[in-house]
């Protein structure tokens, strides 16, 4: 049972699921806009018949299931499933459909297939801090190494059900590394747009995986529009960010494989490393869904940390307008100008009771060094501007008593430029008794 439809953030109007997918609309039909250097409107939400999945499916059941594989909760992903003859029996004291991990297969892909794109089990790790525990959720041992892949399986899963087997994506890097990854893996093709300044191991990683790279003379913001404009005139599938509405969807599975972690007991505070605004919104679509159907009494305060050279959202928090201005910052995957789903990550941080926070440039580079050599994790710059803003938070006492999580969402070897920044460059050492020795020769 899969009951779903398309919802407008904007103007609230819903549509029928037929009438966006088989029509490939992104935005929504009557209020959706793109502008140059603005934000989206018309954003579309997945919404699902959360009355029936309560009455179907108890948290219990929930709990059992193993992080990193999201198709196991079919129900509320906008999907085609098709379901064995054990799935639809039904427990004789309960009444409630038992889900297990070889009951359904996503239509037009195998079991293989998904295991191609599962993600790490143990994703939730706990570290300390001068004397104060916090949890991580780690996804830089991701498929590849990025938090992107939680959307990008999603968007190629669902253009595989649509019969697409091109899609195109604008990226800073991640996104773009994600979405080829994951065509290769599962044998469709990929067009990514990039910007000029994009880090060579991302741009290497892109092309690696087979995709078709086109650098855009500008930053990231010119590739957005450069990729839609392209996609529209060729008719490619498209998957950037915030845009296509499974982008958000994908993310929020985040908040499931926490809840599955910690046995539903989430913590209080999440801090979010935050760019174009997608992870946070798909995050807290997923919390909030958790509470929609009763299996959470409260949604965790969501902390977004910017960096300062890209600090729209951190702005738009303070002041509630937006004026564009180029971002510039060391940690490239949260460098957007515009960020497309900035309405959205200051809902997601309104309505959690949260904050938006700035760090700099250095703050970025020390905690990057700090958790490399003090907890054994490479991450890239945008995770270490999470933990930053972590610290910050932290030296300022609003965090109490609370244990709160940092997200990595990106391993530290996507950006090896950021790292030269810190470690010097060695020198070789030659002993006396070699130099004597090469003299007497």
């Amino acid at each position: 049972m899969n009951k779903y439809h398309y919802k407008c953030f904007d103007c609230g109007k819903s549509y029928d699921k037929d009438e966006i997918e088989k029509n490939l609309i992104y935005l929504c039909p009557t209020c959706g806009k793109v502008e140059k250097n603005k934000p989206l409107r018309g954003v579309l939400l997945i919404n699902y018949d959360y009355e029936w999945i309560k009455k179907n499916h108890n948290v219990d059941e929930i709990l059992k299931l193993q992080a990193g594989k999201f198709w196991l909760y079919d129900f509320l992903w906008p999907l085609d499933f098709t379901h064995s003859h054990s799935e639809e029996r039904r427990d004789e004291e309960s009444h409630i459909n038992k889900v297990s991990d070889s009951s359904f297969v996503i239509s037009g892909l195998t079991q293989n297939d998904l295991n191609k794109i599962s993600l790490p089990s143990n994703c939730l790790l706990e570290y300390s801090f001068n004397g104060n525990n916090f949890f991580v959720l780690d996804d830089t041992r991701n498929p590849t190494l990025s938090f992107k892949d939680r959307a990008s399986s999603l968007v190629v899963f669902k253009a595989m059900q649509l019969g697409i087997n091109k899609i195109a994506a604008a990226s800073t890097g991640n996104a773009g590394s994600s979405l080829a990854g994951i065509c290769a893996r599962l044998g469709l093709k990929a067009v990514v747009f990039v910007p000029k300044n994009i880090p060579d191991a991302k741009r290497i990683q892109i092309q690696s995986y087979g995709a078709e790279l086109v650098i855009v003379n500008g930053d990231y913001d010119l590739a957005f529009d450069t990729c839609l404009e392209v996609s529209q005139s060729k008719k490619l599938y498209n998957r950037n960010t915030a845009y296509n509405p499974l982008t958000i969807e994908g993310k929020k599975s985040a908040a499931y494989d926490l809840f599955i972690s910690t046995n539903g007991k989430l913590p209080e505070v999440i801090f979010v490393p935050v760019g174009d605004g997608v992870i946070i919104s798909g995050l807290y679509k997923g919390l909030w869904e958790l509470k929609e159907l009763g299996w959470i009494e409260k949604i965790p305060k969501l902390i977004a940390v910017q960096a300062k050279g890209g600090n729209a959202v951190v702005k738009y928090f303070r002041s509630e307008k937006f004026v564009y201005k180029p971002a510039k910052s060391v940690a490239d995957s949260i460098c957007a100008g515009a960020p497309r789903a900035l309405y959205l990550a200051h809902d997601a941080i309104v309505k959690s009771s949260g904050d938006a926070i700035e760090v700099t440039d250095k703050e970025i580079l020390s905690a990057q060094k700090f958790v490399a050599q003090n907890f054994g994790m490479l991450i890239e710059p945008s995770s270490a501007a999470a933990f930053a803003g972590y610290k910050k938070y932290l030296s300022s006492k609003k965090l109490g008593s609370q244990i709160p999580l940092v997200m990595f969402t990106g391993n530290g070897l996507k950006d090896l430029s950021a790292l030269s920044m810190w470690n010097k460059n060695p020198r070789s050492l030659v002993s006396k008794q070699a130099i004597q020795s090469k003299k007497k020769k």
